[in-house]
């Protein structure tokens, strides 16, 4: 596998997923301007080009809309199938979307669309981002209210699959480079005190790798990944963070029918890069080696630094640079967007140092 082939570069420079929005994006993708629904759909679009432009001038290989056009990440479900109940948290007003009757399809495209406009705004790559089913099932299905229309948690999460499947159809159509799945429930089950809450957490992780794999299984012409995060989102968000190695899921993690797989390798509790041995050799890695926490901004020897430790396994010709994680994860979360600017310049510098020398 080489990087090169498909980005014209060693070590390519991406983005994980969010981007930090500013209160009136953050108000016009959650219906909170006094405009119609057509009047906030103008501002975001105004708004969109300037998250491009400012990973397009960091100097980004591949970009994403910032995921600036969704209420909330795993919300979006809820614009591609009828059967959700939306509200909001009373304790910190973020979206809260439970499922509440069976699915029917709703606005199938409405992810292609964002894909759309960006290619209209950028030249760079682009990624676009896609909640794992597993995940839905774990933060939308409720058993009291949701039992009617699905008596169990996994019923919803089958039910989830095809309407993210038809995105990911309708995205490799449009020609978009990659398609990533988020999956941070898969990745929790490093975690010993998430693996208590399961009788059996190993067939958990087989079930969530089962479901992403059919979203995505005999689909071609797009790069598929998935996204593996456990404490980067969590940091940003002030919730409890989740420790633990890769050593539990890897077994599962190397059944994912994907191109790509992003990783969370910045903070220490992630473990030994000898774990990199243990993964699928056809596997393109995209190393979270910029952290996101706010306040805390890497140097490019440090990102450099930790690129270099996974080098002593891996290739170059494998390794893609990105942040741990979005930087944006959770609607409510305020993130400093010159601060995020200065990270994603420093992980361009690293990438260029890398490449000059090991080019």
């Amino acid at each position: 596998m080489s990087t090169v082939d498909d980005y014209g570069v060693l070590f390519p420079a991406s983005v994980v997923g969010s981007m930090p929005r500013s209160d009136f994006v953050r108000s016009a993708a959650m219906a909170g301007l006094p405009q119609p629904p057509e009047g906030r759909k103008r501002i975001l679009e105004m708004a969109i080009p300037y998250v491009a432009a400012l990973q397009e001038a960091a100097g980004l290989d591949v970009i994403t809309d910032g995921e600036w056009r969704r209420s909330s990440y795993m919300g979006v479900i809820a614009e591609l199938a009828e059967g959700f109940e939306v509200g909001y948290n009373p304790v910190d007003g973020r979206p809260w979307t439970v499922v509440v009757d069976e699915l029917a399809p709703k606005n199938p495209g409405f992810v292609v669309r964002e894909a759309q406009y960006l290619k209209r705004v950028s030249r760079a790559k682009i990624k676009v981002t896609l909640p794992a089913p597993g995940l839905l099932g774990e933060r939308m299905w409720d058993p009291e209210r949701s039992a009617r229309a699905y008596p169990s948690r996994r019923d919803f999460v089958r039910a989830c699959v095809p309407f993210l499947r038809r995105e990911v159809e309708l995205l490799r159509d449009e020609g978009v480079d990659i398609v990533q799945i988020d999956d941070p429930h898969l990745c929790l089950l490093v975690d010993p005190r998430v693996r208590s809450q399961y009788e059996d957490p190993d067939e958990e992780a087989d079930f969530s790798v089962a479901t992403n794999n059919e979203v995505v299984a005999g689909i071609s012409g797009v790069k598929v990944a998935v996204h593996l995060c456990r404490r980067a989102g969590a940091r940003v968000r002030g919730e409890a963070i989740h420790s633990g190695d890769y050593a539990p899921i890897l077994p599962y993690v190397n059944r994912l029918a994907i191109d790509h797989l992003t990783l969370e390798f910045s903070a220490p509790e992630t473990g030994d890069p000898e774990i990199f041995k243990d993964l699928r050799e056809d596997f393109e890695i995209g190393l979270g080696c910029v952290g996101v926490e706010p306040g805390e901004v890497d140097t490019p020897e440090t990102i450099v630094n930790r690129v270099e430790k996974v080098l002593e396994i891996l290739p170059p010709e494998r390794i893609v640079l990105n942040p741990d994680c979005g930087f944006a994860p959770g609607s409510a979360a305020r993130i400093d967007m010159d601060e995020v600017y200065t990270k994603l310049k420093f992980e361009v510098e690293a990438a260029r140092r890398l490449r000059d020398k090991y080019a």
